[in-house]
């Protein structure tokens, strides 16, 4: 089992954490993870892109000259494609990006990401980490003591507002609770800031 130092809020080593083989201590799957990326980031796409096709363009309800005895091209609307103003071929339209990826393979794709952190030592365990208030001084205080100056992650057992209301401001960091951690959350901050008993709740779930 892989075994991470044990931190309070004041950035000392207070013990050490071992963590599952399952959960944080597998080889990663790099298929696995982009698949998942792609996943949460088709979902979030709105999709609502939308042109108009010759049936929707305003107009050309008459036909513009007649069929024959002209000399020109045979033409039965003036909002065909082909004319300026007209319908667009083959044009997007509103749609859903989502797909569905099997269960087993979302499951291996966020365990490849935890387990990426700590190849990496890029995971950070707290002891306990709330607050009396909100308050975003004391909550950067906390990050400069874990020695964190980078994009960073901070997960907790359960929501905590106060934490909430205090990282929401400060630029690259971001809050989730333990039931909403992802790959792609994982993946975009360089480290991760994670309690002691959020461990044991990813892992109870994971495992």
């Amino acid at each position: 089992m892989p075994k991470v130092a044990l931190y309070n809020v004041s950035g000392s080593q207070v013990g050490e954490v071992e963590l599952a083989d399952s959960v944080f201590g597998i080889q990663p799957n790099a298929h696995v993870l982009h698949s998942a990326v792609l996943l949460q980031q088709a979902a979030e796409r709105r999709g609502t892109h939308k042109t108009k096709g010759r049936s929707e363009v305003r107009g050309g309800g008459r036909k513009p000259w007649k069929q024959k005895g002209t000399g020109r091209a045979r033409q039965g609307s003036i909002r065909a494609p082909q004319w300026v103003g007209g319908g667009t071929v083959f044009g997007p339209t509103p749609r859903s990006y989502a797909f569905k990826l099997p269960r087993k393979v979302r499951r291996l794709a966020i365990k490849s990401a935890l387990s990426s952190k700590v190849i990496g030592n890029e995971i950070v365990v707290l002891d306990q980490l709330t607050l009396a208030a909100p308050k975003t001084k004391e909550f950067a205080a906390i990050l400069n003591n874990l020695k964190v100056a980078r994009k960073a992650l901070v997960v907790t057992a359960n929501y905590e507002d106060n934490v909430a209301l205090s990282a929401r401001n400060i630029p690259g960091v971001k809050f989730v609770a333990a039931e909403g951690i992802n790959v792609l959350d994982v993946l975009q901050h360089d480290q991760l800031i994670i309690t002691k008993e959020a461990v044991e709740k990813v892992q109870e779930v994971l495992a």
